[in-house]
């Protein structure tokens, strides 16, 4: 199939998806999006498809989501295998994770952060607000250009882009300080140390004088400076998670299931050039 006929294709199923966008958008409408531009991204993106590296992110992902205020959703837990450090969240509870953040962390209650924090954007249904007040043409021609390829050129930059293109919007401050606080309410529930969240941004803040082009994706899509690492210690020792015993921070099973991402072969180079001359 050419890339002009899966651009075609996607921009058409995608518009008629978003076009939703133009009045109030349901649950089940929700659901819809979510699971037609999950389609979208598993068939552009390159995807870890290891039982024991999925296997683990589903159930970490599941545990969590299943014990906040939308555990009836039908959430899904993704592995793109890129090595650029970035997560993000379709409408309707599906959560993707870079395998070079899995690769960047340094404990468990990290990873559970990082879940807590995309799961606390669909729970707040930051996407599909971003939608409802975004201009339905706009949205339709970015998702169209980010999905299918035709504007980006290589599977790394699309991991990147797909972070800060319409549904997949940069957040607004104020929905990411609303994600943080959701996310230490979301891993506290299951015994996890929210300490993991501001452990974690203060790695990438770091991360970011060194390699920046290894985080650039999840600065794009995710605005963080030192004083949001702060507002996260505050908000844990304002509700006293600081000085709760017995919350888990780190196993030596998280440890060997980071060994496994980091023993996958290299990620796939990216593909050619679009060809956007051919015919369907």
């Amino acid at each position: 199939m050419t890339n002009t006929f899966r651009f075609i294709r996607h921009a058409t199923a995608l518009a008629a998806a978003v076009g939703l966008a133009a009045c109030s958008v349901s649950p089940d409408q929700e659901a819809a999006i979510g699971e037609e531009n999950a389609r979208a991204v598993n068939a552009q993106l390159p995807m870890v498809t290891d039982p024991a590296v999925t296997d683990y992110v589903t159930q970490l992902g599941d545990s969590i989501a299943r014990n906040t205020s939308r555990g009836d959703l039908a959430w899904h837990f993704y592995v793109v295998n890129s090595l650029q450090v970035n997560a993000f969240s379709l409408p309707g509870g599906y959560v993707y994770v870079n395998r070079g953040l899995i690769e960047h962390t340094d404990r468990l209650d990290e990873l559970a952060g990082v879940l807590g924090h995309e799961i606390g954007h669909v729970i707040q249904r930051h996407s599909v607000k971003q939608m409802q007040s975004s201009q339905k043409i706009g949205i339709v021609a970015t998702l169209a250009c980010t999905l299918t390829n035709v504007c980006n050129n290589g599977l790394g930059q699309a991991a990147v882009s797909i972070g800060s293109s319409a549904v997949f919007a940069k957040h607004s401050r104020r929905d990411e300080l609303q994600a943080d606080s959701e996310a230490i309410e979301n891993v506290l529930r299951v015994g996890i140390d929210p300490e993991g969240i501001p452990a974690l941004f203060t790695v990438l803040v770091n991360e970011r004088k060194y390699q920046p082009t290894i985080v650039d994706g999840w600065f794009a899509s995710h605005p963080l400076e030192e004083s949001r690492i702060a507002n996260a210690k505050r908000l844990i020792s304002t509700i006293g998670a600081d000085r709760k015993g017995g919350l888990l921070q780190d196993t030596p099973s998280y440890h060997a299931f980071v060994e496994r991402v980091k023993s996958l072969p290299p990620p796939p180079p990216p593909p050619p050039g679009p060809d956007v001359g051919a015919g369907g």
